[in-house]
C-alpha cells in the first residue's frame, strides 16, 4: 500500500496546530500589500490581514510560486510514495492550472485535485482525501473521487459592505452608492466554480434567513433531506466573532439534528467581499465502505 501525503493551500485554513495534529502540509498563499509581499500564516496573521484591509491598504492576491509549491512537493516524496495536492478552486485561482502543469513532471506521483471548493468545503475535502488514504486508496483513486463529488458542496454568504465589491470591479461605483444608501445587505454564493450573486437583503435578520432557507433547499434537494445525517454543515464567519455567536446559535435552531461546525473564510474570500461576512456551508458526506 502507497503512503500517500496530502498537501493543500492555506485557503483552506489549517490552523498550525491542526495542520501538525493531521500530518498535513500547507502552501502558503501570497498577499500583496502595498509594493510588499505576505505569505498567509508565515509572515502575515489572520488579524494582520483584517487590520491592514480596515485601514485601507490596497490588498491583492496572487497565486503560490513554482518553486514554493514544488518544493513542497518534494520534501513530501522523500517520505511518501505519492501526493494529492488540493488547492482552491480552479474557477477562483489559476493556481489549480499552474499545479497540474507543473505535476506532469512527477510520472503520476503528484495528482492534483481539481474540486471546485475554497475556505471550508476544501477544508473538508482535505480531510476526506485523509480518510481515503488511510482507507488504502491510492492517490489517483482519491482524486479521482474529489472530483467526482466536486458540485455536492455549496456556500452561501452575506457581506457586510458593498465597499470592496466596487473597489474590486465586481460592481459600478453606482450601483455601490445606491446599495449602501438603501443598506442592502448582498447575498453570495459559491457552488462549483463561481462566486456569484445570489439574493438581495435588507437587513441583517433577512439575510441570515436567506442563507439558511437556501441551505435547507440545497439539503432537501440535492443531498435527500434534513434527517439523514448525510452532510457536514458549517457556520462561518469573516472576523466577526461578536455577531458570530449569536449567528451560529441561529443556524443550529435551524438545522436541528444536524451537527453545526464553526470555521472562518479563508483571506482570499474576504479580500474580495471585505470583513464582517456571515456563511452558511455545506459538503454532502462521502459515503465510505466499512
Amino acid at each position: 500500500m502507497s503512503k500517500i501525503a496530502v498537501i493543500t493551500d492555506s485557503n483552506a485554513h489549517f490552523t498550525p496546530q491542526e495542520a501538525k495534529e493531521l500530518e498535513i502540509s500547507v502552501v502558503p498563499m501570497p498577499f500583496t500589500i502595498g509594493d510588499k509581499t505576505y505569505y498567509e500564516g508565515v509572515t502575515l496573521s489572520r488579524e494582520e490581514f483584517y487590520e491592514k484591509m480596515e485601514s485601507g491598504a490596497s490588498i491583492a492576491t496572487s497565486q503560490p510560486s513554482p518553486s514554493d509549491v514544488m518544493e513542497i512537493w518534494d520534501k513530501a516524496l522523500e517520505t511518501h510514495d505519492e501526493v494529492v495536492y488540493i488547492p482552491m478552486s480552479s474557477g477562483l485561482s489559476g493556481s489549480c492550472q499552474s499545479a497540474r502543469m507543473l505535476a506532469d513532471d512527477y510520472d503520476g506521483k503528484v495528482q492534483v485535485v481539481n474540486n471546485q471548493r475554497i475556505s471550508v468545503t476544501q477544508k473538508r475535502s482535505v480531510q476526506d482525501a485523509l480518510e481515503m488514504a488511510k482507507r488504502g486508496m491510492s492517490a489517483a483513486q482519491i482524486r479521482q473521487k474529489l472530483e467526482e463529488v466536486k458540485y455536492e458542496s455549496s456556500i452561501y454568504i452575506m457581506l457586510d459592505t458593498l465597499h470592496y465589491l466596487k473597489k474590486g470591479g465586481r460592481i459600478t461605483p453606482a450601483a455601490a452608492a445606491v446599495g449602501t444608501l438603501l443598506r442592502i445587505k448582498p447575498v453570495l454564493q459559491i457552488k462549483g466554480e463561481r462566486l456569484d450573486a445570489f439574493s438581495k437583503a435588507r437587513t441583517i435578520n433577512q439575510g441570515k434567513n436567506i442563507m439558511i432557507n437556501a441551505m435547507k433547499h440545497d439539503i432537501e434537494t440535492m443531498y435527500g433531506g434534513l434527517d439523514k445525517g448525510d452532510v457536514w454543515l458549517y457556520a462561518v464567519h469573516g472576523n466577526v466573532p461578536e455577531q458570530f455567536a449569536e449567528y451560529s446559535e441561529e443556524v443550529r435552531a435551524a438545522f436541528p439534528g444536524i451537527e453545526v461546525y464553526e470555521d472562518v473564510l479563508s483571506l482570499s474570500v474576504s479580500c474580495h467581499i471585505g470583513p464582517g461576512a456571515l456563511a452558511i456551508a455545506c459538503s454532502r458526506k462521502i459515503p465510505f465502505d466499512n
